[in-house]
């Protein structure tokens, strides 16, 4: 299979990449580069610099690599930001993966995987949460989601498009080439280790959540187990039509911010400074996600669960890569 991995120099898209190379698939990479790195794109993988905004370079690529299916992983994804600039989220989350639909449609290409999100979910009325809770996001990022993701359902039925969008919960752990490398950097497990190095204390938003010690809980699922379900979710497209499947990628347990740093202190050796802080608009006190449409559907369940595993991967990736993909 070629597939085009939009986002393909991103954290989760180039692991993707990576991935699916390994499994015998050819990819080509499509990224901006403003957010992803060149080097984080695997060697044998082709990469085209460009936008999602130009319709005309995506649908040359399309057409010139014989694309037979994309992994749609491209756009942003900070809470914070996108309250602060929900402009920039809709443009970049649901006008740019219109347009990336629409191009598809014209170039003939009918199978899609959307790298989608808990943030659908908002605040769940129960747990864990299965794909038949409510859609009710509490942040612009998570809107941009629900959003893209019926414009998804309705392409599919009404153009003949196979689509599966993949609902995962926090991403975490690194492959021994690729990790995570934001800046600015939101996630709790790298803000953690650069406090283990040498950083600014890490700060625990929240303390008065209702949980066992008052901060945030979490779902984390390893990179390689979410681009695994990657792969499983492309091969889905080739057996679906005219259809749009949701699954949820998750663990079916969370761990607790304090408990994310209690965890890496163990894997580092050391004490971890911190400081707790006032809770981040837009964020549910607990996401925890049921997997069990993923393992009837997909085949998929994740493999390497454990914080130790995810932290200690992330940490030995940092050891090896202290600046990065600088």
């Amino acid at each position: 299979m070629r597939v085009l991995v939009t986002g393909g120099a991103g954290y989760v898209g180039s692991t993707s990449a990576e991935q699916l190379i390994e499994a015998g698939h050819e990819v080509v990479a499509y990224d901006s580069l403003e957010l992803g790195h060149r080097a984080a794109v695997p060697e044998t993988a082709k990469l085209i610099v460009g936008d999602l905004a130009d319709l005309d370079l995506l649908s040359r690529t399309l057409t010139d690599e014989h694309i037979e299916a994309v992994l749609h992983c491209a756009g942003r994804s900070l809470v914070g930001e996108s309250v602060l600039q929900p402009d920039v989220y809709f443009r970049a989350n649901v006008v740019g993966g219109i347009g990336l639909l629409d191009v598809m449609r014209a170039s003939g290409v009918s199978r899609i995987v959307f790298s989608s999100s808990a943030g659908v979910y908002g605040a769940p009325d129960q747990l864990p949460i299965d794909e038949h809770q409510p859609l009710q996001p509490i942040n612009p990022y998570g809107e941009t989601k629900r959003t893209f993701e019926a414009a998804l359902r309705w392409y599919a039925s009404a153009f003949e498009m196979s689509a599966v969008s993949v609902r995962y919960f926090n991403a975490a752990g690194a492959t021994d080439e690729r990790g995570e490398d934001h800046d600015p950097e939101a996630h709790l497990i790298p803000n953690i280790l650069s406090a283990a190095v040498s950083g600014p204390p890490v700060k625990i938003f929240g303390t008065d959540y209702p949980t066992p010690d008052g901060t945030c809980i979490r779902d984390y699922v390893h990179v390689k187990d979410l681009a695994d379900a990657h792969i499983a979710a492309l091969v889905l497209t080739s057996e679906i039509k005219a259809k749009h499947v949701v699954c949820n990628l998750g663990s079916g347990s969370g761990y607790s911010n304090l408990e994310v740093l209690r965890a890496a202190e163990e894997v580092v050796g050391h004490p971890i400074p911190f400081t707790l802080a006032a809770r981040r608009e837009g964020d549910p006190p607990v996401l925890v996600a049921s997997n069990e449409r993923a393992r009837e559907l997909l085949g998929w369940q994740p493999r390497r669960g454990s914080l130790a595993e995810m932290i200690g991967s992330a940490w030995r990736w940092r050891q090896r890569h202290p600046n990065g993909y600088g």
